[in-house]
Protein backbone atom coordinates (compact mmCIF):
# COMPACT_ATOMS: atom_id res chain seq x y z
CA UNK A 1 0.00 0.00 0.00
CA UNK A 2 1.28 3.29 -0.69
CA UNK A 3 -0.24 4.98 2.23
CA UNK A 4 1.15 4.36 5.69
CA UNK A 5 0.61 5.79 9.32
CA UNK A 6 0.50 9.37 9.95
CA UNK A 7 0.34 10.48 6.30
CA UNK A 8 -2.06 13.44 5.99
CA UNK A 9 -5.26 11.85 2.96
CA UNK A 10 -7.91 13.74 2.02
CA UNK A 11 -11.33 11.85 1.20
CA UNK A 12 -12.12 11.53 -2.25
CA UNK A 13 -15.82 9.74 -1.77
CA UNK A 14 -18.82 8.64 0.53
CA UNK A 15 -19.70 10.44 3.32
CA UNK A 16 -17.36 12.39 4.40
CA UNK A 17 -16.25 13.81 0.96
CA UNK A 18 -16.96 17.51 1.12
CA UNK A 19 -18.31 17.97 4.69
CA UNK A 20 -16.46 19.70 7.42
CA UNK A 21 -15.60 18.72 10.59
CA UNK A 22 -14.13 20.30 14.44
CA UNK A 23 -11.43 18.01 14.45
CA UNK A 24 -10.61 18.16 10.34
CA UNK A 25 -8.92 20.93 8.38
CA UNK A 26 -10.31 21.49 5.23
CA UNK A 27 -8.12 22.51 2.39
CA UNK A 28 -8.65 25.77 0.67
CA UNK A 29 -9.84 26.22 -2.94
CA UNK A 30 -11.98 24.53 -4.78
CA UNK A 31 -11.13 21.32 -2.98
CA UNK A 32 -13.83 19.50 -0.94
CA UNK A 33 -13.38 16.36 1.59
CA UNK A 34 -12.38 16.05 5.05
CA UNK A 35 -8.67 16.03 5.86
CA UNK A 36 -7.20 14.00 8.77
CA UNK A 37 -4.48 11.91 10.07
CA UNK A 38 -4.09 8.17 9.43
CA UNK A 39 -3.84 6.31 11.92
CA UNK A 40 -4.17 2.87 11.39
CA UNK A 41 -3.69 1.12 7.74
CA UNK A 42 -4.88 -2.79 7.54
CA UNK A 43 -3.01 -4.09 4.28
CA UNK A 44 -4.84 -7.36 4.40
CA UNK A 45 -8.04 -6.03 3.90
CA UNK A 46 -6.48 -2.67 2.12
CA UNK A 47 -8.04 -0.45 4.34
CA UNK A 48 -6.94 2.83 6.25
CA UNK A 49 -8.72 4.39 9.59
CA UNK A 50 -8.68 8.34 9.35
CA UNK A 51 -8.57 10.52 12.60
CA UNK A 52 -12.04 12.40 12.49
CA UNK A 53 -13.69 10.61 9.29
CA UNK A 54 -15.86 7.87 9.21
CA UNK A 55 -17.40 8.30 12.68
CA UNK A 56 -19.78 5.90 14.03
CA UNK A 57 -21.42 5.61 17.67
CA UNK A 58 -20.62 2.24 19.66
CA UNK A 59 -22.64 1.05 22.68
CA UNK A 60 -20.12 0.45 25.74
CA UNK A 61 -21.73 -1.65 28.51
CA UNK A 62 -19.94 -1.43 31.28
CA UNK A 63 -17.76 -4.25 32.29
CA UNK A 64 -16.29 -3.31 35.77
CA UNK A 65 -18.02 -2.41 39.12
CA UNK A 66 -18.11 1.53 38.95
CA UNK A 67 -17.16 1.67 35.23
CA UNK A 68 -19.35 3.88 32.95
CA UNK A 69 -21.03 2.29 30.18
CA UNK A 70 -22.92 4.42 26.89
CA UNK A 71 -22.64 5.50 23.39
CA UNK A 72 -18.89 6.75 22.42
CA UNK A 73 -18.23 7.94 18.96
CA UNK A 74 -14.98 5.65 16.85
CA UNK A 75 -13.36 6.05 13.90
CA UNK A 76 -14.38 2.93 11.51
CA UNK A 77 -12.01 1.88 8.63
CA UNK A 78 -12.43 3.33 4.61
CA UNK A 79 -11.19 1.83 1.66
CA UNK A 80 -7.81 2.98 0.54
CA UNK A 81 -8.50 3.66 -2.76
CA UNK A 82 -11.04 6.45 -1.33
CA UNK A 83 -8.57 9.13 0.30
CA UNK A 84 -5.49 10.16 -1.36
CA UNK A 85 -2.17 11.79 0.09
CA UNK A 86 -1.67 15.65 0.66
CA UNK A 87 1.46 16.39 -0.60
CA UNK A 88 3.11 18.58 2.16
CA UNK A 89 4.71 20.71 0.03
CA UNK A 90 2.35 21.87 -3.02
CA UNK A 91 -0.74 21.16 -0.48
CA UNK A 92 -3.02 19.31 -2.79
CA UNK A 93 -4.30 15.52 -3.09
CA UNK A 94 -1.68 13.12 -5.25
CA UNK A 95 -1.25 10.23 -6.10
CA UNK A 96 2.49 8.61 -4.95
CA UNK A 97 5.29 7.65 -6.82
CA UNK A 98 8.47 6.21 -5.70
CA UNK A 99 11.62 7.38 -6.75
CA UNK A 100 14.82 4.45 -6.26
CA UNK A 101 18.11 6.62 -4.88
CA UNK A 102 20.71 3.73 -4.15
CA UNK A 103 19.60 1.35 -2.32
CA UNK A 104 16.33 2.88 -0.86
CA UNK A 105 12.99 3.78 -2.55
CA UNK A 106 11.56 6.74 -1.24
CA UNK A 107 7.83 7.75 -2.13
CA UNK A 108 7.33 10.88 -4.02
CA UNK A 109 4.36 13.42 -5.12
CA UNK A 110 3.39 12.79 -8.67
CA UNK A 111 2.22 16.84 -9.22
CA UNK A 112 5.67 18.76 -7.51
CA UNK A 113 8.22 15.49 -7.44
CA UNK A 114 8.64 16.40 -3.81
CA UNK A 115 9.71 13.88 -1.03
CA UNK A 116 6.86 12.59 1.10
CA UNK A 117 7.91 11.28 4.85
Amino acid sequence: MKIKKGDNVKVLSGNDKGKTGDTVKVLSGNDKGKTGEVLEVIPKTQKVVVKGVNIRKKHVKPRKQGEEGGIIPVECSIHSSKVNVVCPKCNKATRVGYLVEGDSKVRVCKKCGAKLK
